[in-house]
This record gives structure tokens, sequence and C-alpha cells, in this order.
């Protein structure tokens, strides 16, 4: 059986970047498993199960997955996993996982282990690609450095931080995903007039949105070798 880890974010997570995938992996065979940095529980993002942001029908089954699903009510913490054990390795998104996934070693370990092998997948999408600006490849460059990806684009930050760059909460952004990623060298395209964007640059894939989770683990399902 295919496995992969999720690795999911203490601080907010968005819903439907974490349970879309989730739930169309686990429905293709795949077996999942939950980290998170700490071991806790995972915090997903008010914003995400608002159904005046996301819909009545996102919100309710972003909520019964994340009070129900036992993989998410135990996950493991994130320093006991390895690259090795799954066929692939997903970062679901939200702002979220800049206080904590993207700054996380064993994240970055995980990302590069899984998109260097040669036999494994790495899907991030949204936030969690600002990863890619703080992973190195194993000859110490920056990981994303002339590779195609999508991501969280600085064109929607703009609608959500104030001035001060400020979110909602009060917490204040650390950085922008978009502009992080190009520094690193990555070749960044957000297809803003695109419905969905995925992107697909060898082992590493990823995803711009919440409106792309579907379409980002259809790929990856793809990529897998799994109709």
């Amino acid at each position: 059986m295919p496995s992969a880890l999720f690795v999911v974010s203490e601080e907010g997570y968005w819903g439907e970047e974490c349970i879309e995938p989730l739930q169309t992996l686990d429905e293709a065979g795949v077996e999942i498993t939950v980290a998170t940095p700490s071991g806790g529980k995972p915090v997903v993002d008010e914003r995400s199960i608002d159904p005046e942001n996301v819909g009545e029908e996102t919100a309710e089954r972003v909520r019964e997955a994340d009070e129900s699903d036992p993989r998410l009510q135990n996950p493991v913490p994130l320093a006991t996993t390895s690259a090795d054990g799954y066929d692939a390795v997903v970062f679901p998104g939200g702002h979220g996982t800049e206080w904590d996934v993207n700054q996380d070693k064993h994240a970055r370990t995980l990302l590069r282990d899984a998109v260097e092998t040669g036999d494994k997948k790495a899907l991030v999408v949204c936030h969690a690609v600002g990863l890619l600006a703080f992973t190195r490849d194993s000859d110490g460059g920056f990981l994303v450095d002339g590779r195609s990806v999508t991501g969280f684009p600085n064109e929607w930050e703009e609608g959500i931080v104030d001035d001060d760059d400020c979110m909602p909460d009060g917490r204040k952004l650390p950085y922008w995903v978009e502009d992080e990623v190009k520094a690193a060298g990555g070749t960044w395209d957000a297809e803003l007039d695109a419905e969905t964007s995925v992107r697909t640059d060898g082992d590493l894939l990823t995803g711009r949105g919440p409106g792309s989770s579907h379409a980002a683990a259809v790929a990856l399902l793809s990529a897998l070798g799994i109709e």
C-alpha cells in the first residue's frame, strides 16, 4: 500500500488544503500518517471553517475531519519521522506554517530527502511553499533554485495583511512567500489567470492555494502512479 506523511501546522493550517488532499489520497488507498512539529494536535485556522468565508459545505467537512479524524487527533512528532518510510510527503498550507513548519529543520530534511532520493514525491501547498525558501539541497544550495513552482501570491497577501503586515488576528506575518521563494532562486508562476495552479518539477509538486487543493492531490496521485 502506498503511504504519505502529512506535515500539518500547530499554528493554523488552512482546512481545505489539508483535508481535501488527505481525503482524496485516503479514498485512493494511500495510507496516511499525520505529523506536527511537536506532536500536538494540529490547529485549524478559524477563517478556514467560517461558512461566510469558505461556504457551508467546506466549513462543515473540514470541521468534522478536524474534530474526528483519528490521524489528526493523534499526530506523531515531526522529529521522529523520516522520508524513508513514505512514498510521499505532503505539506498543507495556511499562514500558520510560517511560524512553525516552514522554520522546522526536520521539515526541511523531509522535503529535501523526498525530492532528492528519486523514488518519492513531495507536495507543498500555499503558504507551506515558503518552506522552499529555507531548504537547502545536499550540496548546500537552495532546493528551489531553478525549479518551477507556484504558491500563495503577493497579490492575494495584499488583501489579507494590513500596512504593517499584520494578520486579522494581530500576528505580524514574518515574510511573504512569493518574495522569499523568488529570492531563493525559484521560478515563480502562480498562474493568476487560471482557476487552479499546480506545478510539477521533478519530484516536487506545488499548489497555489485552497482552490488548487484537489487538483494538487490528483496530480500527486498521478505522480505516484495511482489511478
